[in-house]
């Protein structure tokens, strides 16, 4: 009786320090990721390594961005998955970035990583901009869907068109990069002047005005088209509307946190978000990622995304993110929502 007792102990014993082995490891991750697909992200991780707990830290690509920023003499986060590849061509400037070549790093497309070798951060997938249309609402209002960027300056259309703040939100500062870069400084800047006369707001998350004309509060969002086929594959009355002149996108990213306690679990992490399965759980929401023929069509997405997507010069956008962020500031920030 005793040595069953002594036994079953033992095993009891070994159970909790397995169980304790297996959640040794914590990894503060920072995203920008959609809150509703973190919980995935999490657990398809989960399923090939256990023993690492993500406790994540989402907010907005700006406001993490500018969290980042305000922490590099003292880093908080280990790993940084699924941030706007602008945003950490910023934080490697400023050296707080650990460079590191993942395990499959020669898999991807070269666009999907950084140039350095060994690369400060690695790309996921691609998010790209597009306006959403509320249908109903237009039909309602007896405006017609735009076709193309310079459409959303009609006359017509004033009041009824919200995008996102580009200071707080990744996907507005893939717009007005994008608009400086196919018009010009002047072009750029003559054109967001045309537009701010028919914006109702600038929100600070780039999905909610999509998610607004979805629920009919605004006839016209620009915002990207993952949320657009999200919505309309939840029955909303939308349309994806991807404007002639091209569209802006960014990369989701991966990068490691220089001075991290934890860099063998965070390279654990960066060598699971390049493999083929991660590249698939990508996929779910985005119809472009980093490693080629992976990709299958994604329901609602517009065909002829990959032609329409400008050729972004990410330095040039990392380099001059803080004096577009002022002067578009100091021009347009009067509509923008309340922060929190």
């Amino acid at each position: 009786m005793t040595n069953s007792k002594t036994l079953a102990l033992g095993a009891f014993a070994l159970a909790l320090s397995t169980t304790a082995l297996w959640a040794e490891t914590e990894l503060t991750v920072y995203t920008a990721v959609e809150a509703e697909d973190l919980e995935r992200y999490a657990a398809t991780f989960n399923e090939d390594h256990p023993d690492i707990k993500i406790n994540w830290v989402r907010d907005s690509t700006g406001v993490i961005t500018a969290k980042l920023l305000a922490e590099k003499n003292n880093p908080q986060a280990d790993v940084i998955w699924g941030l706007a590849a602008t945003s950490l061509l910023v934080l490697k400037t400023e050296g707080m970035l650990e460079p590191y070549a993942p395990a499959g790093l020669d898999a991807m497309d070269p666009k999907f990583r950084d140039s350095d070798n060994p690369p400060s951060w690695v790309g996921m997938d691609a998010w790209v901009a597009a306006i959403c249309y509320n249908t109903v609402e237009g039909e309602k209002l007896g405006l017609s869907a735009p076709t193309s960027w310079a459409d959303l300056t009609k006359p017509e259309y004033a009041g009824h068109v919200v995008m996102p703040n580009p200071a707080s939100s990744g996907t507005g500062f893939l717009d007005v990069s994008s608009w400086l870069q196919m018009m010009g400084e002047e072009g750029g800047w003559a054109y967001m002047d045309s537009l701010h006369n028919n914006i109702a707001a600038y929100t600070h998350s780039g999905s909610k005005p999509c998610k607004m004309a979805a629920a009919g509060e605004t006839v016209m969002g620009v915002s990207f088209a993952f949320r657009g086929a999200k919505e309309k594959t939840n029955g909303a009355p939308v349309e994806i509307i991807i404007p002639e002149e091209g569209i802006g996108w960014d990369m989701e990213a991966t990068a490691i946190v220089a001075g991290t306690a934890n860099e063998e679990a965070a390279k654990t992490l960066v060598d699971w978000s390049v493999t083929p399965k991660a590249m698939e759980m990508y996929n779910v929401g985005y119809a472009v990622v980093g490693i080629p023929g992976i990709a299958k069509p994604v329901e609602h997405f517009p065909a002829n995304i990959p032609e329409k997507m400008i050729n972004n010069d990410f330095e040039w956008a990392a380099n001059n993110r803080a004096a577009i962020l002022e002067e578009w500031s100091k021009r347009y920030d009067s509509k923008s929502e309340p922060k929190g």
